[in-house]
């Protein structure tokens, strides 16, 4: 598993090997992604901090490990979907934030 850095704070991992990892995490539409969504009431990422992909520590791996994906599609799908992503901060849509 390997794990998206901002300036050196956790923010995304992913059970991706390490090449599929950085091609997902360093695209240019999660790029996009990063500078539309928000945590804290800010983009998660300004355009400008250092990103970096690393292995995940044992504490990110246990978080990834106890998250509840959706797998409604379990009992006739025996092929993997393919890596999953789970952020490690609290996200918001700020479109869906409008709405309340």
């Amino acid at each position: 598993m390997f794990t998206l850095t901002i300036s050196d704070k956790p923010i995304a991992i992913t059970n991706a090997d390490e090449e599929e990892a950085r091609e997902l995490l360093m695209s240019e539409d999660f790029k996009e992604d990063l500078k539309y969504l928000e945590s804290e009431g800010a983009p998660i990422w300004d355009g400008f901090a250092t990103l970096n992909v690393r292995p995940a520590t044992e504490e990110e791996k246990a978080e990834f490990e106890g998250a509840d994906f959706d797998d409604e599609e379990d009992e006739d799908d025996d092929e993997e979907d393919g890596p999953y992503i789970m952020f490690l901060v609290d996200v918001t849509d700020p479109d869906e934030a409008d709405e309340d």
